[in-house]
């Protein structure tokens, strides 16, 4: 029996938005189609703004980047944020990103140690289809929603895509918990090792 497989792509997301507006689905992505311009545009708004929130697939910590030879920390395209990340070694910098570089606003400068490397703190940006699937499906639910909201108006529509939304946040929020290893215990990461008391593994003794 052949292992069945599913993934929400860019059509098949683009659709649901046209559907969720009352527009008919379609077979290519054309652009020049103004309402699918539309859909694709809120589908990329949402998805941008969805993996800035920075969940467990898409942040890394002490990552580690190099100065250039003008000593500019250059910020990549696919990345939504950056930060220094909290060391002993950084303790005497407080960076933020400007002008696509690296700036520290305690010696207010751009300039580091050309060629040294430092460890950051980041957010990367993934295209859609690299997404993990919860997240393919909430970004969709939301971008619908948000759709039928500035092209329909109706309040009934609104709160039923609305509510289909917040349950498949949930699921993202099941995923995260699940592939995050959180503890109270807030050990660094890598050091996430201790095991909370499971009754069926006492039992099992």
């Amino acid at each position: 029996m052949p292992t069945p497989t599913y993934s929400t792509t860019q059509l098949a997301a683009i659709n649901e938005i046209l559907g969720s507006v009352g527009q008919a689905p379609v077979t290519v992505l054309d652009q020049t189609n103004p309402e699918v311009a539309f859909a694709y545009t809120t589908l990329m708004d949402i998805s941008r703004e969805v993996q800035a929130e920075g969940w467990t697939y898409n942040r890394e910590f002490e990552y580690p980047i190099v100065a250039d030879n003008s000593g500019f920390i250059n910020v990549p395209d696919n990345v939504l944020s950056m930060d220094l990340s909290s060391s002993f070694e950084n303790q005497t910098y407080d960076t933020v990103v400007r002008e696509k570089k690296l700036y520290d606003k305690l010696n207010h400068t751009f300039t580091w140690t050309p060629g040294k490397e430092y460890k950051v703190d980041v957010v990367w940006y993934f295209g859609f289809d690299d997404l993990p699937q919860p997240f393919r499906d909430y970004i969709t639910a939301r971008a619908a929603s948000r759709a039928a909201v500035r092209l329909v108006g109706d309040v009934n529509l609104a709160q039923t895509l609305a509510a289909f939304e917040g349950w498949r946040r949930a699921i993202c929020l099941e995923y995260e918990c699940n592939e995050g290893d959180y503890t109270m215990f807030g050990f660094k990461k890598g050091n996430d090792f201790y095991n909370s008391y499971q009754p069926f593994r006492a039992l099992a003794r």
